[in-house]
């Protein structure tokens, strides 16, 4: 695996306090410099039960999983915005747009 999965409640809170926002169409992160490459998904009931909560989060890890080692060692939070459809294109395509846009490129 090339990230950590941020996993404690201080690690949500530093980043939505201090981090910097980016925002997409189907997005919206969270980032901060770090010592290793973390992500972190934040998704609330209003996504749907938990069916679709589950799959808005395999979606979102499988879009970031590519990305991963290029881009540089920074803690990432995923927001995804309340759609209709959640789409892997979707996600990826917007990842890569946020990642190029803000230069978290390698």
């Amino acid at each position: 695996m090339n990230y950590v999965k941020i996993k404690k409640n201080k690690d949500y809170q530093k980043l939505f306090q201090k981090g910097k926002r980016a925002f997409s169409s189907s997005l919206t992160i969270l980032y901060e410099k770090s010592n290793k490459t973390g992500m972190g998904i934040c998704i609330g009931k209003k996504y749907g039960k938990s069916v679709q909560r589950n799959r808005i989060k395999r979606l979102l890890r499988a879009a970031f999983y590519p990305e991963a080692d290029k881009i540089k060692e920074i803690s990432v939070l995923l927001l995804p915005k309340v759609a209709e459809e959640y789409s892997f294109e979707t996600f990826q395509r917007d990842l890569q747009y946020l990642f190029k846009k803000e230069k978290l490129y390698k």
